[in-house]
């Protein structure tokens, strides 16, 4: 774990659970795509920039999750390296509190405030084609969150954030997180026709082929959608929604998995509704899903 994998004279990635990449950009100074989770990950990447004698120059980070810009703000001190991030991505890194109270629909409790839910604030800038590295290209990924990008190098090398997940982490969770189900099914289908020299998904094995991973992707976002469908074949509110998911996919239910699943099941009830699939009834004061 942590262990720095070189996959190009430029190229590298820092295999953890979100897979942080380094871009070499010449005179001994590097930029990081993504920083992890963390104070923690932050000394990690520290001892593995020190090691190498790199110098860190910029964060790109790819969406506003905490566990892709928490360390950020430790890195910024330690270095005074900027950090860099797309559309309204930024007003959540530089704002952290935006995250849980958007999965939450409200002001997050406690137990939402903390470090997998809530980064600390960094100082973060508009990510534009200007300030890009030379030699990298962004690639709007929206769908897993607001304004996501991916970033693909002049050595042919494509991280590809969290706009898919290996199979590992799909039978672990069953429903992953996504904010937008169309652009989300919409990216992976661009994905799926890419082509690189290497891939590096941020939580999935680095690989030279995406069209099969990006293809299972697809028919779990169909599958999931499909079990919410059916089981509104009797109306049913959100709360009867999300207890029959958790108990279909033995999942654990507490605060986070609430927000973060529950968040997740709206976005898949709201594009539902626009498919004509489902439809909202209101009684006794309550709003309803059922089956068209």
């Amino acid at each position: 774990m942590y262990e720095l994998i070189e996959i190009s004279q430029r190229d590298f990635y820092i295999d953890c659970p979100s897979k942080i990449g380094i871009r070499k950009l010449g005179g001994g100074e590097v930029c990081l795509i993504d920083s992890g989770n963390g104070k923690d990950v932050g000394k990690k990447i520290r001892r593995i920039l020190d090691d190498n004698g790199w110098t860190l120059r910029a964060i790109y980070n790819t969406h506003s999750h905490a566990d892709h810009i928490g360390a950020n703000r430790y890195l910024q001190e330690q270095t005074g390296c900027k950090v860099y991030a797309p559309g309204m991505e930024c007003a959540f890194v530089k704002n952290p509190v935006l995250e849980p109270s958007f999965l939450y629909g409200g002001y997050p409790f406690k137990e939402l405030r903390h470090r997998f839910m809530m980064a600390q604030e960094s100082v973060a800038e508009q990510l534009t084609e200007e300030v890009l590295p030379e030699g990298v290209e962004a690639l709007d990924l929206p769908g897993h969150s607001f304004e996501m990008v991916g970033f693909r190098t002049s050595e042919d090398v494509v991280y590809l954030a969290d706009c898919l997940s290996g199979k590992d982490v799909l039978e672990k969770y069953g429903i992953v997180f996504m904010y937008d189900v169309e652009a989300y099914l919409k990216t992976l289908e661009r994905v799926k026709s890419m082509r690189a020299r290497i891939f590096v998904p941020a939580h999935a094995e680095a690989t030279s082929e995406i069209f099969a991973l990006a293809q299972y992707n697809i028919d779990r976002v169909y599958e999931i959608a499909d079990e919410i469908e059916n089981l509104c074949k009797k109306p049913k509110c959100f709360e009867e929604i999300l207890k029959n998911l958790f108990k279909n996919h033995k999942l654990h239910m507490n605060f986070e998995q609430y927000a973060l699943v529950g968040s997740t099941v709206r976005s898949y009830l709201a594009w539902l509704k626009e498919q004509g699939r489902i439809s909202p009834l209101f009684e006794e004061e309550t709003l309803f899903w059922e089956k068209c």
